[in-house]
């Protein structure tokens, strides 16, 4: 995973070092250097997915299902790199949460999705008809419990049928998504258009400045929500205790993975745009101060090489989840505040206080 990572960083760091310092040098470097890959990525990574489904249902074994759940891990992860670029086709016709409906502090989707499979509710097992559901019950939440939740097991038997169609359903719905997803992204006078050659006469980004902040407020949000809705809700607090089952991905022991992906992708954007390096002479420090605590945060998450329900109870690795609040806090305030001055952007308010 690692070194998966590692290599999209370099292919994407690569061509960064052109330094991009204009305004529209950094958008551009944005959309075709990060974005674009990334979402390409997601969609060979979601059609990898598909296919594994649709394979383990053919034929049931234990190799298939191994194949599955490889692929999930893939995609999910391909997804974590770019589910902060919260703007153009994630947010229309309620991809993000068809995706992944999360935090889900209620269960609401558990409950959705433990209905389905024990009623073997058949509108869940084609994609199109499974899209008119909640999207609590066709995201990789739902999927994640297909392979990993209780009765998972009947997936190697002829009892398990329906759950696999329903889970190949949801990997289509997915991979759906993930097509949609990268085809935005190359829409005429779409996006991509508006956010790298902002005009007056633009509905979203009609300035550089405004095409500027939507940008740098999609890292600072980001860092924002890692911290808030997927590392503190699990971690013990100076009064509670940790829940471990109240982080992501816990069955599937992706919790800390997909949060490495979180962090990889939102720095590979800062590295390949350049966004800090489009300042003053004044501030020409920040852009190695900003990837200086982007490492910190790796070596906290290379800390944390347990389960997540054992890493909140070892005092090391509980120590490094702890820290990696703070580094998450630090970088917000970094990008949120000090870019976001130095540039001469307002993008410093919470996203998740609903400002």
């Amino acid at each position: 995973m690692r070194l998966v990572l590692l290599v999209l960083m370099m292919i994407w760091a690569g061509p960064a070092m052109a330094q991009a310092t204009t305004p529209i040098q950094v958008l551009d470097a944005a959309v075709n250097m990060m974005i674009r890959p990334g979402m390409a990525n997601f969609k060979s990574r979601a059609s990898g997915l598909e296919s594994g489904m649709g394979a383990l249902c053919a034929q049931p074994s234990e190799r298939t299902v191994a194949i599955a759940v490889q692929q999930f891990r893939q995609a999910a992860v391909a997804y974590g790199q770019i589910e902060f670029l919260r703007l153009g086709p994630l947010m229309e016709d309620n991809r993000v949460d068809r995706l992944l409906f999360w935090p889900d502090r209620r269960g609401i989707g558990l409950r959705q999705v433990q209905a389905i499979i024990a009623e073997q509710d058949a509108g869940a097992t084609a994609v199109m008809s499974l899209r008119s559901k909640s999207v609590a019950a066709q995201g990789f939440g739902a999927l994640e419990f297909v392979l990993f939740g209780t009765g998972a097991e009947t997936l190697l038997t002829p009892e398990g049928a329906f759950r696999c169609r329903y889970g190949a359903a949801i990997a289509a719905n997915i991979s759906m998504i993930a097509d949609q997803l990268a085809m935005g992204w190359y829409q005429y006078d779409g996006v991509a258009v508006h956010l790298t050659r902002p005009q007056p006469e633009n509905a979203d980004y009609r300035t550089e400045t405004e095409a500027l902040e939507a940008l740098v407020g999609l890292v600072s949000h980001g860092l924002e929500a890692v911290r808030d809705t997927r590392i503190n809700p699990f971690i013990a607090g100076a009064d509670t205790e940790a829940k471990p089952k109240q982080a992501l991905f816990w069955r599937s022991g992706l919790t800390m993975e997909m949060i490495r992906a979180n962090m990889a992708g939102m720095q590979t954007l800062v590295q390949v745009s350049g966004m800090a390096r489009a300042v003053d002479e004044a501030n020409k420090g920040l852009d190695n101060s900003i990837q200086f605590e982007f490492s910190n945060a790796v070596r906290a998450l290379d800390l944390i090489t347990l389960p997540v329900e054992q890493a909140v109870v070892d005092d090391k690795q509980a120590h490094a989840l702890t820290y990696l609040v703070l580094v998450t806090g630090s970088l917000q305030a970094m990008i949120g505040e000090q870019l976001s001055t130095a540039l001469g952007l307002s993008v410093g308010f919470s996203s998740l206080d609903g400002d």
